[in-house]
């Protein structure tokens, strides 16, 4: 047996592990997407990485229930744990033109319990993912607040951002072919009284 393709395979591997965890400068993103741990993925990026080191990551989707039932989920999420959600008096925000959204005062927690059932803490690693990037950047500035270290966003989200067009169709785990489906498992879900 030559030693040739073995090495040729870890070569690869190697350089997979690393692509997967250089992250994305901060240069050029929109101040809405930058965050106070300054630690950015790229939805293929993201996939990488959970590919090569699935059990010491937490995976996380912050979006509204409404966006995760309507639009889809990633594979390979741990949960779902919205940052924000849907007013629950279907107050309208006249400005933005759509219902307003109000922040979560479960997010933490909720987080901090799906993180610790995969046997992570607040310095283990955790991506989290929302439309298009700035939402998971709030989300992680919170969590940086609270003492976690490790939290990375995904700075084109599950949908990506607008072209030029007015839809999301630029970038993003939708538009990349990554793995997602409509299909959320109840241990996933967020479920407010848990």
């Amino acid at each position: 047996m030559s030693i040739k393709p073995i090495l040729a395979t870890v070569a690869i591997l190697f350089g997979s592990l690393a692509a997967a965890q250089a992250q994305v400068p901060s240069v050029g993103l929109p101040k809405e997407k930058q965050t106070k741990l300054g630690k950015y993925l790229s939805a293929h990026d993201a996939a990488a990485l959970l590919r090569l080191d699935r059990e010491k990551i937490a995976f996380i989707d912050v979006r509204t229930r409404g966006e995760v039932q309507f639009v889809g989920v990633p594979d390979g999420l741990d949960a779902h744990v919205p940052y924000a959600d849907l007013n629950e008096f279907g107050d309208w925000d006249t400005e933005a033109g759509r219902y307003k959204v109000d922040l979560n005062s479960n997010f933490a927690p909720h987080l901090g319990v799906a993180v610790g059932r995969k046997g992570l803490g607040k310095n283990d690693r955790i991506i989290l993912i929302c439309r298009s990037g700035d939402r998971s950047a709030r989300a992680v500035n919170l969590l940086a607040d609270l003492g976690y270290t490790n939290v990375y966003s995904v700075i084109d989200g599950f949908e990506g951002d607008l072209g030029k067009d007015g839809r999301r169709s630029v970038n993003g785990w939708k538009n990349a072919g990554l793995p997602w489906g409509y299909k959320l498992d109840k241990a996933q879900a967020y479920l407010p009284t848990r």
